[in-house]
């Protein structure tokens, strides 16, 4: 954790106007029920602002919480523009509660990570899908930690760790596009790695793709290691991806993407889940078609 403080108290000597940003949004409260209700309800306001709803996720073993998944038109088009690793911020998550209460992913935060250089450029565009989200879901308190502002282009939870465009998320390469996406939509129909698919998001002109993958494998399902770090009430954080970019079948690396969703989480509460990186890695090399298992290490 040294490492993170010394870090963090550079970037906020060194950067003219360092704000911390916080992961999510709270959402006005709905009237509670069961979490499908609430979801349904969270549904029809992103619909009636212009937004595309292309997945629900109800963690097993994380009873009265779910994810509603969406995607904007215009952002698709910034995302599509950045290509590569920003295709991960097709996607916009909701965090939903049987008790009606909403959170969801803060756009100026995920973009700073996923646009990095590119960030400048489309701030106009990530402040306008803000509004928008505000305007449908309500704009409450910051959660889930923070971060400082100028961080977040080059994030990793601490020194050594892996980065968004880490070699290491690569799992393999196809001959085409149509391939690398044949082979991921058939290993999720199939369930491989004990998975299933919660949304797609394809973008056919840029040759990206990317989807949300639960895992539901026992001890290492979502619903399982999000309690063990204590992250529950952030459910926005999941599902996880795996992605395509031309040719190449991608995953972001699980020391890179499970703390950029929790950042405020400490190292001893990562320990809990130590095995999980080498879990994850494992998974999306199946759900890719990698014939190997690779092997690597946790978080150590």
């Amino acid at each position: 954790m040294i490492q993170r403080w010394i870090s963090a108290c550079v970037l906020l000597v060194f950067s003219s106007a360092s704000w911390a940003i916080s992961p999510y949004i709270q959402g006005d409260a709905l009237a509670g029920g069961s979490v499908q209700a609430v979801a349904s309800a969270v549904e029809a306001k992103l619909k009636d602002n212009g937004f595309k709803v292309v997945g629900k996720y109800f963690p097993k073993n994380l009873a009265g919480s779910g994810v509603v998944v969406a995607t904007d038109d215009a952002m698709l088009k910034e995302v599509g523009a950045v290509g590569g690793n920003a295709v991960l911020g097709a996607a916009i998550r909701v965090g939903v509660k049987a008790d009606g209460s909403v959170s969801y992913t803060n756009p100026d935060y995920w973009y700073r990570a996923y646009f990095r250089k590119s960030f400048d450029k489309k701030e106009g565009a990530v402040k306008a899908l803000q509004a928008r989200l505000q305007e449908a879901l309500g704009a409450g308190k910051g959660m889930g930690g923070d971060e400082p502002e100028a961080s977040l282009a080059n994030y990793r939870y601490m020194i050594g760790m892996e980065r968004l465009d880490s070699h290491k998320n690569k799992l393999v390469e196809y001959n085409s596009f149509a391939e690398a996406l044949k082979t991921v939509r058939e290993n999720l129909a199939k369930g491989v790695g004990k998975t299933s698919k919660i949304y797609e998001i394809v973008l056919p002109d840029r040759k990206l793709a990317v989807f949300g993958v639960a895992m539901n494998d026992g001890d290492n399902s979502d619903g399982e290691w999000i309690k063990r770090i204590d992250m529950q009430n952030y459910v926005a954080g999941l599902p996880y991806e795996i992605y395509i970019n031309d040719k190449q079948v991608e995953a972001p690396h699980a020391r890179f993407r499970i703390a950029l969703a929790f950042p405020d989480v400490g190292m001893g509460q990562f320990m809990r889940i130590s095995s999980l990186p080498i879990t994850v890695l494992e998974t999306m090399n199946g759900l890719a078609g990698v014939d190997k298992k690779s092997e690597g290490e946790g978080w150590q």
